[in-house]
């Protein structure tokens, strides 16, 4: 059965005479870019944030209270994806949820920008809730540019993820640059501002940059299609408000039980991130239809990307102070804002995206099955962390070379263009008819749970205990690079799952 993202051929199929692509990708590009301005903006500073002395203008939080938030603040702002992709499938459409959602984002971004606690947690939840709305929605579109079988559809969304990362670039270098430079401090003071306040200034960055991203995209957005088609939607409305109660009311438990799991005796709870994705696989693989079979290939891709991004999503939280308080962040002699890391990775992406881009391409059907693809990201992640042994070690004698985290870096940005544009591609793919933005969704969930396990794995990061910071990266370490070889071993029945969809 085609999904509604295999239509015959797309209203926007004329190509892009530079990219050779259809001419809404670069409209989705541009869009995605300065919405990922925002929120990785936002993201570089929110735990240093938490963590400064209240003199310095944070909140003075422990590191494990700081990583808690951040964990619960970034799992939901993935989880919300689920109703986000339901309204967009059965209600508003993909186009209409993007732009609404991206206004929120932008309310958010501005109520962070507001000097006082109230403001900062009504912020982080309005980010959270416009993005369950705009995420999901937006790749949609994207995969809503192809047609079935076309084989332009990975390298599309690689160079879609390229636009993520120029953003993701950006954004650091300057809401860093405003939030912690002595610089740009002495100018607050001189100017008659208060300069523990520059956090603030760096959070209304990320605030204009989501309202540059809701211009370009209202501007460009009839060459888009929706993904789901109208007669698609109307044929799927009959139990509309039994099942928007459903996906509100699952994912509302889901974050309860999430949150829940914080609370002392009932971490157990946090086994319900392996338990339900294991159970579906079961349940649909059973059930021998051609949708359920690739509903459980969607499922074991779900388990090995929530366990990449609880890796990886330590960006925010681990690496970030591992940066700020055990690297030497001096460069000619001149200090530079720890923030400034978190444009490591993306740089990286920028260079090495349209190296994918071209590889897929060159490939065509003779490319390796996504769980190959993704069981290889998951080895380069686990190869990240063993390098951060010797610099663990090291950190006992002193602030350690940067040039430690680059190689983390580099070799997670691999893991992740493995892994990340992959699956985005292979879930529009995947996705039942009447389902894309559901599956959008669930695949963001993915996200979800790997950015919480993220926020309880970097809860226990010690800066003054540098053995007991070696053995947290090798075991990590360890416990991916086994579930990747579970994933090798278990790549050939997804394949036979996924049916035709490659």
């Amino acid at each position: 059965m085609d999904t509604p993202t295999q239509i015959a051929e797309p209203a926007t199929a004329g190509k892009n005479f530079l990219t050779g692509h259809p001419r809404g990708l670069s409209t989705l590009f541009f869009t995605e870019l300065w919405e990922r301005f925002s929120y990785y903006g936002m993201r570089a500073l929110l735990t240093l944030f938490m963590v400064a002395p209240i003199a310095q203008g944070g909140l003075a939080l422990g590191t494990e209270d700081a990583a808690r938030i951040y964990g619960n603040y970034t799992m939901a702002v993935y989880m919300l994806s689920i109703p986000g992709g339901f309204l967009a499938d059965r209600v508003l459409g993909a186009r209409r949820s993007v732009l609404l959602g991206g206004w929120i984002i932008a309310l958010g971004h501005y109520a962070l920008a507001v000097p006082s606690e109230v403001t900062f947690y009504a912020g982080l939840v309005l980010v959270a809730i416009g993005t369950g709305l705009f995420k999901p929605n937006i790749s949609g579109l994207v995969g809503a540019l192809y047609a079935k079988g076309d084989e332009r559809r990975d390298a599309g969304f690689s160079l879609f993820y390229m636009g993520i990362n120029i953003g993701a670039f950006i954004a650091p270098l300057i809401t860093g640059f405003l939030a912690q430079s002595a610089w740009f401090k002495g100018w607050l003071a001189n100017a008659g501002f208060d300069p523990a306040a520059s956090w603030h200034w760096g959070f209304a960055a990320a605030g204009i940059g989501m309202t540059i991203a809701m211009v370009l995209y209202a501007r460009g957005s009839q060459d888009l299609q929706e993904p789901v088609t109208h007669e698609d939607r109307l044929l799927g409305s009959g139990n509309i408000w039994r099942d928007g109660v459903l996906a509100v009311l699952g994912t509302a438990a889901l974050l309860l039980l999430a949150l829940a799991s914080d609370l002392e005796g009932f971490e157990w709870l946090r086994w319900i991130f392996l338990v339900l994705p294991l159970s579906a696989i079961a349940y649909f693989a059973l059930r021998g239809t051609e949708d359920g079979k690739r509903i459980a290939a969607i499922g074991v891709l779900f388990i090995a990307a929530m366990i990449f991004f609880a890796i990886f999503e330590q960006m925010g939280t681990s690496m970030a102070l591992f940066a700020d308080r055990m690297t030497d962040n001096t460069l000619f002699g001149a200090e530079f804002p720890s923030a400034w890391y978190q444009s490591i990775n993306p740089i990286f992406v920028i260079l090495l995206a349209p190296v994918f881009a071209l590889i897929w391409m060159r490939l065509g059907s003779r490319q390796p099955s996504p769980a190959v693809k993704f069981a290889t990201g998951l080895l380069f992640v686990s190869a990240s962390f063993v390098l951060m042994i010797p610099a663990a070690k090291l950190a006992a004698d002193g602030k350690v070379s940067p040039l430690w985290l680059c190689g983390l870096f580099f070799l997670q940005t691999i893991g992740e263009l493995l892994l990340s544009p992959v699956g985005l591609s292979t879930m529009t793919k995947l996705a039942p008819a009447r389902m894309t933005g559901i599956v959008l969704g669930v695949w963001f969930l993915a996200a979800a749970f790997g950015n919480k396990l993220a926020g309880v794995l970097g809860g226990s990061f010690e800066s003054d205990n540098t053995e007991g910071l070696a053995s947290f990266f090798l075991t990590q370490a360890l416990w991916v690079a086994a579930a990747a070889l579970v994933l090798f071993a278990l790549a050939p029945w997804v394949k036979r799952l996924s049916g035709d969809a490659r």
